[in-house]
């Protein structure tokens, strides 16, 4: 690496290191930034307000005189939840080597024309995007005209964690995932209810400030389907806390809409426990295969009960099932990324700007 003594400019939401908030992009951001340091590299980090992606005149304006003041040719690494929606960015394109940490495409989930041509208008102004699954690069590409040389992957790493215990009955079930329309938990919940005939409890950890609406619907339909006394809502939890969760986990289980890849399966894997997932985005990579081609999962179609409810219906009913699926996940747990691999990544795209 050709590290010299200027520093990286990071531009991050404030929420970044919010206990009370977690997202993948967050962890995602927090442990780049931490990687990069320890690799040499020198940051400089900018925290910026506002209700990003979308945000008003006046967070628009911060921006652009937060960028404004940076020095001339800095190379800025900019949080794609900002950058996506900062139109400051066209205008800063000439004089900034801006580097886009894509997350998720943004028009991809706000797919309305003025979305989009600010996500076209940032992304064509920066130097480099960086996006976390070949997914999202392929989504980026086909959809905004750029460069493919100039749109990398970084997928986010993990941490290898001891081999979660599990439960005696199997039926232990995990969500990790702010409680929101997006993630899909309307869809599990029905699903849950359809096999409420077996013996099962899933714990949802999540956010349960971000849609308080859809939260309270969703309560109401566990009560009217019989299920709520299966089913926690536990809100955000620590990384200790979750940790202790995981360890009694058997499966994990994610019906999210949309992903970009989906960190909760991977964390899942580096604990040995396989995944149902929604074969969605950049869901398919993250769950992986091994080098002899097994999948640790069951990959199900996205927004379909009756198809999620099946896969948790084959996992608790079929042990030789549950047991190929346990040696596969073990399998796939020596083979996930370091968060050192994510960051050496996204070190030679800013080592190229920088030349």
């Amino acid at each position: 690496m050709n590290i010299t003594h200027f520093p990286i400019h990071v531009v991050l939401p404030e929420a970044v290191d919010d206990p009370a908030r977690p997202s993948g992009g967050n962890v995602y951001d927090r442990r780049v930034c931490d990687e990069l340091v320890d690799a040499g590299w020198i940051l400089e980090e900018h925290l910026v307000s506002g209700d990003w992606p979308h945000p008003t005149p006046a967070d628009q304006a911060d921006l652009a005189r937060l960028l404004s003041h940076l020095p001339n040719q800095a190379t800025v690494l900019i949080d794609g939840l900002i950058g996506s929606a900062a139109s400051a960015l066209t205008a800063e394109s000439d004089r900034l080597r801006q580097v886009l940490l894509m997350h998720m495409p943004l028009a991809e989930t706000v797919p309305e024309v003025r979305v989009r041509a600010t996500e076209r208008s940032a992304l064509r102004s920066a130097r480099a995007v960086v996006t976390t699954s070949h997914w999202a690069r392929r989504w980026v590409l086909s959809h905004h005209g750029l460069e493919p040389d100039s749109v990398h992957v970084a997928e986010p790493g993990t941490d290898l964690r001891a081999p979660a215990t599990g439960s005696a009955s199997s039926g232990e079930l995990l969500c990790v995932a702010s409680v929101t329309a997006d993630k899909g938990h309307d869809t599990l919940v029905e699903a849950l209810a359809q096999v409420q005939d077996l013996p099962w409890h899933c714990t949802c950890v999540g956010s349960l400030t971000l849609e308080p609406g859809f939260v309270d619907r969703l309560r109401t339909t566990t009560e009217r389907r019989g299920i709520a006394d299966r089913v926690s809502f536990l809100g955000p939890l620590s990384d200790p806390a979750l940790q202790i969760v995981r360890s009694r986990t058997d499966l994990v289980v994610s019906a999210s809409h949309r992903e970009s890849f989906g960190m909760a399966v991977t964390e899942g894997l580096a604990c040995g426990i396989p995944v149902v997932a929604t074969s969605v985005g950049g869901h398919p990579e993250a769950v992986g295969r091994t080098e002899g081609g097994a999948t640790p999962g069951l990959l199900v179609p996205v927004r379909d009960a009756d198809s999620l409810s099946a896969a948790l219906r084959r996992w608790l009913t079929d042990a030789a099932l549950r047991e190929s699926l346990r040696q596969v996940a073990q399998r796939r747990r020596s083979d996930l990324m370091p968060w050192a691999e994510t960051a050496k990544k996204i070190s030679e795209v800013l080592s190229a700007v920088r030349r």
